[in-house]
C-alpha cells in the first residue's frame, strides 16, 4: 500500500483538498480524503507544499504510429491504399519504444487515445492506452475507441493522388462518407455471409458501440458532419473543431464532444486562420465538454500542459482548464470510469508536482502508473 499525505489534491471533479491523502492498494485508488485509515507497515509519500493531480489524458494523438524523429520510415499513420480505408487499426502500427511514450510519462501524461490520421474520409479504428509498457495489447484501456473520419483540407490534398475515386471537393467527400456508411447499412441489414472487414469495423458506429470521430477544422465542415450524424443517427465526437467559437450554440445543441487544438501550430493551411485560444471558453460556456490535444506529434506531447495553460489565461478557471485534459479528456475518450479524476475505485494514476502546475516554475517530481512510479 501507498499513502501519500499533505498534499494540495487537484481532484480533477472540480474539487481541491488543501491538505489531503490518497491510498493505493493494488493499483487502485482505495480513499481519498483529510485523514484516512492505513497500516503501519505503508509507504508513505510526504508531500507537504507540493500537489497531487489525476494523470494527465490526451484525447487526440498519433504516439507510436507516427514516431518523432524518425522520418518516413516512422511514418504509419495513414493508409493510403484507398481513400476509405475502415479496415485498419491503429493497434497494428503502434511501436511502443518511441521515445515519446517517455516524453509523455515525463510530462505526467499517462493516458492517450492514438488514431490514423486524416489523409482518408475515413482513416480506421483508433484505442485508448497507458503510455507505459512494451507490449501494446497489455497497454490498453479501450479498443476499438473509435472509427477515424475527416472532413475538409486533408483528404482533398493527402489522399492517394493517383486514385481515380479520389474526392477533389468538400462536397465530394461528404458523399464518400455518406456511401460507405450506407454500404455499411446495407451489409448490417442484409446479413451478408461474406464477410468483409471494414464493414464490419464500420457497423460498429452504425450499432453505436463506438463513435465516429471526425476531423474537422472550419464550421462548415463541423455542420457537414452534424448532418451527417443526424442523417445517420450516430455518435460522433468533433475532433480540432477550430472554428466552434463561430457556431457554439449549434454545436451545443448537438450534444457533442470536441477536442481543441492543436492550438499551439502554425497557421499552416487555410482552415486554421481563425484558430484562437479562445475557442475553448467560448464553447464551453454554451455547454459543450471540452478537451486540449497536442495532435502529437504536430505539437509535442510534452505541451499538454502549456495548451491548458493558455487555455486558463483565455478565460478558464485553473480547475476547469486542469478538466480539459483531465476528467473532460476521460469523458471524450469514454474511459472516465477508470481515469480522470482522483476518486475512490480508479486506476492510481497520479501526478506529484513540486507546487501549482499552472505555474511554469513548477515540474513533475513523480508520475505514478496504476500505483507504479514510472518516471526517471
Amino acid at each position: 500500500m501507498l499513502l501519500i499525505k499533505n498534499a494540495r489534491i487537484f481532484t480533477g471533479t472540480g474539487e481541491v483538498l488543501e491538505k489531503g491523502q490518497v491510498l493505493v492498494e493494488d493499483g487502485k485508488i482505495k480513499g481519498v480524503g483529510e485523514k484516512l485509515d492505513f497500516s503501519a507497515d505503508c509507504d508513505v509519500i510526504d508531500a507537504d507544499g507540493k500537489v497531487l493531480t489525476p494523470g494527465l489524458i490526451d484525447v487526440h494523438t498519433h504516439l507510436g504510429v507516427h514516431e518523432q524523429g524518425v522520418g518516413r520510415e516512422g511514418a504509419d499513420f495513414n493508409e493510403t491504399l484507398s481513400v476509405v480505408t475502415p479496415e485498419v487499426r491503429a493497434i497494428d502500427g503502434i511501436n511502443p519504444r518511441e521515445e515519446g511514450f517517455e516524453t509523455a510519462r515525463e510530462a505526467g501524461i499517462t493516458t492517450v487515445q492514438v488514431m490514423p490520421g486524416s489523409a482518408n474520409v475515413l482513416g480506421g479504428e483508433m484505442l485508448v492506452l497507458k503510455t507505459v509498457g512494451d507490449v501494446i495489447d497489455k497497454m490498453v484501456i479501450s479498443h476499438p475507441s473509435g472509427m477515424k473520419a475527416a472532413l475538409g483540407e486533408n483528404p482533398k490534398r493527402q489522399g492517394p493522388g493517383s486514385s481515380s475515386d479520389k474526392p477533389m471537393t468538400r462536397m465530394g467527400i461528404a458523399a464518400k462518407l455518406r456511401a460507405k456508411l450506407m454500404e455499411t447499412q446495407d451489409y448490417i441489414e442484409h446479413d451478408q455471409k461474406k464477410r468483409d472487414l471494414g464493414l464490419e469495423q464500420l457497423a460498429k458506429v452504425l450499432r453505436k458501440e463506438i463513435p465516429l470521430r471526425v476531423h474537422a477544422h472550419r464550421a462548415d465542415d463541423i455542420v457537414t458532419i452534424l448532418r451527417i450524424k443526424e442523417e445517420f443517427d450516430i455518435d460522433i465526437t468533433i475532433e480540432h473543431c477550430t472554428e466552434g467559437h463561430f457556431i457554439p450554440d449549434y454545436v451545443a445543441k448537438h450534444d457533442v464532444k470536441v477536442s481543441i487544438g492543436p492550438t499551439m501550430s502554425t497557421k499552416s493551411k487555410v482552415e486554421l486562420k481563425d484558430k484562437t485560444w479562445e475557442t475553448v471558453k467560448t464553447l464551453t460556456d454554451a455547454g459543450v465538454s471540452c478537451s486540449v490535444t497536442t495532435d502529437h506529434p504536430v505539437v509535442g506531447i510534452e505541451y499538454l500542459l502549456f495548451s491548458a495553460m493558455n487555455v486558463m489565461k483565455h478565460g478558464l478557471t485553473e480547475q476547469q482548464a486542469l478538466q480539459t485534459i483531465t476528467l473532460n479528456a476521460a469523458k471524450h475518450i469514454g474511459v472516465d470510469n477508470r481515469v480522470g479524476s482522483i476518486e475512490e475505485g480508479k486506476d492510481a494514476d497520479l501526478v506529484l508536482w513540486s507546487g501549482n502546475p499552472f505555474d511554469v516554475r513548477n515540474h513533475v517530481e513523480q508520475v505514478f502508473i496504476d500505483g507504479v512510479k514510472v518516471n526517471k
